[in-house]
């Protein structure tokens, strides 16, 4: 039996709330000592437990035929044939990174890492979603630099390109910063490992790097709100080192290809808590762990300090009997650390030994399934009215083209990318800037498309909008390259879940996501929740960050957003109304920022349209009608257009059609499932868009000159815009 310090309330619930707290006792029947609280207060984490979201995440659709495994481990998986899978998840971290930027990214890119090679993969790419406060607050560029710096730090070190992401800047970000990591990776599709344990007596072993104090209860500090002293928080941050996490990726993979593992589970939040309890849980059985068998590097530590920490790089094992010399030889080779320190059980209970005595004793089960699951009330958000293009102020076209590409949320983001190695191992196809990453597979002419994004905006005007956006919006992306989309993961940062505003923006953005979901046939296969982001009481806007993949069957057959050559056609393929409301263009040029009194709905998402549009795209791309793509976004037409030119080294000269659409809003309104193609030869792609029902336009065509000309006027110069987009984040950065 555990020892029991008191049978009083402790007045430290960590984290626990009186409710909670009644609930462990009752389920163990005795009061929890110190160690067995600490157990409950990390498992029962919203981080962990996902108590407020877990009733709403269910009615996400998981399901395909190329769906090999859906959400519920380490990692989904889908079949991209040949024998292959993909393995692939999105993860935030967002509250360390804030507390610490440089290790808080790192260590997210490395857990995200360890998420996927768990499951067998060799991760051959990563992607981040980074949100950063008002560039005038005083603690955002300390943020953007810590952080970008460790995203490379972590990323190169460890030899896996990143490849693509986004940025994006706003003020209700300025006391909680998003750091969204998405790691994918390849494996054989028959031999994917899974993390239930099996087999009592079977011998439980501890691999990778020893354990320390750093990130004790980081799984409870991410399942909080901030305030002012938020910075006292900078103990609970791990400290990751990427050549550790190299030595155990390769370490994992050889060990990987005997039959010696039962089962695996990487050491992310909570630690030696979670992996152990997890594992039991999943497998219906019980562990018992000798915990002066685990390999440290502080002494004196306790058993409470041993299941709690976070130390990076670290990995737990179920092996077969009598298998335990392979694992010590080939972890002996990469100098990483390999020890067996217990054996599962059919006591159904994890048993915590150290010192002679029993530290703790607790029945799996309950800890792992019976956490609190919360129905939260929630309010739906107010519907928002419609906004006129002509109720929005006219600006000079080619004044608010240069303002727009100027901008904090459109400028350039080449200075961050550029500190990422997105080429290393030598396959990737497309580098960021464009729609998607292209990764080719190895050995192959198969590749895979990667993109993540989401439009917060959206998403707080109209939260079910805003979610079927973020979700359509990665579909276009992955469509603009020539890929196949197949599924998704899912990055749910949200503020505090006990207000019904804000549990209201959840629930409506999950009804968005599972329509699209449906809609496209793209279903959800892994993901991770982040609530509590906010600080005294200031909520981020919502976002919904959506991973995509997709599947290329010939990487010379995409295409990608640049110009090509002077004298194609310039063809607008989907329908445009001039939609202003919640714009890029509303916020930058008319002042109307999407927070204040006046809310305007965001462009409505027509899902049969979007299906129809995008299937219509990618044929185009199969069969070599068009040259260049790119799917309209934050900007609208014109932005797309300059885009389109500053990639290409090319001008264009491009006249509005006659229409009820205004000028400006037909330049700058934010239409959905739109895409820009350039063709040698328009009658045919107009001609096959026609007979797909798809509305398509020609708008003019690529020029020679570096001139951008709209309705036979010079809007500016490519060069003169290329200066100002490329200009202001390495300018900001500088501090000038």
């Amino acid at each position: 039996m555990a020892a029991t310090a008191t049978t009083a309330r402790p007045t430290d619930l960590m984290g626990l709330s009186e409710a909670e707290y009644d609930r462990a006792v009752a389920i163990l029947g005795r009061t929890p000592n110190r160690t067995e609280l600490g157990i409950f207060s990390v498992m029962w984490s919203e981080h962990c437990s996902y108590k407020s979201s877990k009733k709403w995440l269910k009615t996400l659709p998981t399901k395909a035929p190329w769906v090999i495994c859906g959400p519920g481990e380490n990692a989904g998986v889908i079949d991209i044939g040949d024998g292959q899978a993909a393995i692939f998840k999105i993860e935030s971290h967002n509250h360390p990174s804030f507390i610490e930027p440089y290790q808080g990214a790192a260590t997210g890119v490395g857990g995200i890492l360890r998420d996927v090679f768990t499951m067998g993969a060799r991760p051959i790419a990563n992607l981040n979603a980074l949100r950063f406060g008002d560039p005038a607050h005083p603690k955002t560029r300390h943020l953007v630099a810590g952080v970008v710096a460790g995203i490379g730090g972590y990323g190169n070190c460890v030899g896996v390109p990143t490849v693509g992401g986004e940025t994006n800047f706003h003020a209700s970000y300025n006391g909680n910063c998003l750091v969204n990591a998405m790691t994918v990776g390849i494996a054989d599709a028959k031999r994917i490992f899974y993390s239930a344990a099996a087999g009592p007596g079977n011998p439980v072993v501890y691999v990778g790097a020893k354990t320390g104090r750093d990130g004790i209860h980081g799984a409870t500090m991410a399942s909080a709100e901030f305030d002012d002293k938020s910075e006292e928080k900078r103990p609970t941050v791990q400290v990751g080192d990427p050549f550790t996490e190299k030595l155990l990726i390769e370490a994992c993979l050889e060990l990987m290809a005997t039959d010696v593992i039962v089962a695996i589970q990487d050491m992310g939040a909570a630690g030696l808590t979670s992996s152990s309890v997890e594992m039991a849980g999943k497998g219906g059985l019980g562990i018992e762990l000798d915990l002066d068998r685990v390999p440290t590097r502080e002494t004196g530590m306790t058993a409470y300090e041993i299941m709690l920490s976070e130390s990076q790089e670290r990995m737990l094992m179920v092996l077969k009997p009598g298998r335990e010399d392979v694992a010590m030889k080939i972890f002996a080779k990469y100098e990483l650390d390999c020890a067996v320190i217990g054996r599962v059980t059919t006591t159904g209970k994890l048993v915590l030994r150290k010192n002679g005595a029993v530290q703790a004793e607790l029945p799996v089960e309950p800890i792992a399934t019976q956490a609190p699951e919360y129905d939260r009330p929630w309010t739906a958000a107010a519907k928002r009215p419609v906004l006129a293009a002509a109720d929005a102020p006219v600006r000079d076209p080619g004044v608010a083209l240069k303002a727009l590409m100027a901008s904090p949320d459109l400028a350039s983001r080449r200075w961050i990318w550029e500190q990422y190695d997105h080429l290393v191992r030598g396959h990737t196809v497309q580098r960021p800037g464009g729609d998607a990453a292209i990764v080719r597979l190895p050995d192959s002419r198969k590749g895979l498309a990667l993109v993540v994004d989401c439009t917060p905006r959206y998403c707080h005007a109209d939260p079910e909008t805003g979610g079927a956006q973020a979700v359509v919006e990665t579909w276009r992306n992955l469509t603009a390259v020539g890929a196949r989309p197949l599924a998704i993961t899912d990055n749910m940062n949200f503020g505090n879940p006990e207000r019904p505003e804000i549990m209201g923006q959840f629930v409506g953005a999950i009804a968005g996501m599972r329509a699209a979901c449906l809609a496209l046939d793209y279903p959800v296969v892994s993901g991770n929740v982040s609530l509590y982001n906010e600080t005294n009481g200031q909520a981020i806007l919502p976002a919904p960050v959506i991973g995509g993949v997709g599947l290329v069957d010939d990487v010379a057959q995409t295409v990608d957003l640049a110009f090509k050559q002077a004298g194609d056609a310039i063809i607008l393929i989907g329908k445009t109304e001039g939609w202003l409301g919640a714009s890029l263009y509303l916020r930058e040029l008319c002042g109307r920022e999407p927070v204040s009194a006046q809310i305007w709905a965001p462009p409505p998402v027509d899902l049969a349209a979007e299906r129809r549009n995008g299937d219509c795209v990618r044929s185009l791309i199969r069969d070599g009608r068009i040259n260049a793509c790119h799917d309209l976004s934050d900007g609208g037409l014109l932005v797309a257009l300059a885009e389109m030119a500053l990639t290409g080294d090319l001008g264009f000269e491009v006249a509005a059609p006659a229409s009820d659409v205004l000028a400006h809003a037909f330049l700058f309104g934010e239409d959905q499932g739109r895409y820009l193609t350039t063709a040698a030869d328009s009658a045919v792609a107009l001609a096959a868009c026609r007979a797909a029902g798809v509305p398509a336009l020609v708008l003019g065509r690529v020029a020679t000159g570096g001139q951008l000309t709209l309705d036979g006027r010079p809007l500016i110069s490519l060069e003169g815009l290329r200066a100002v987009h490329e200009g202001w984040l390495p300018a900001y950065m500088a501090g000038k």
